[in-house]
């Protein structure tokens, strides 16, 4: 029974995204780990900006330094 957990920030995911990831990530494990669909368990968790960081950076501050 695999359980996938993806992380994405809280910037707007939308359902039809949320529900393509799912989608794609159980034809992953069923195509390349022979996985029953049916026992794949795929969790989106959404995490607020300020709680991500990159490169020892919060996450906005990396962008500002690197997307000039």
């Amino acid at each position: 029974m695999p359980i996938v957990t993806i992380q994405v920030t809280d910037e707007g995911v939308s359902k039809a995204q949320k529900a393509e990831l799912i989608k794609r990530s159980t034809e992953m494990l069923s195509q390349v780990l022979d996985k029953d669909p049916q026992t794949t368990f795929v969790v989106i968790e959404e995490v607020n900006l300020d709680n991500w960081g990159v490169a020892g950076l919060p996450a906005l501050a990396f962008r500002e330094k690197f997307n000039k």
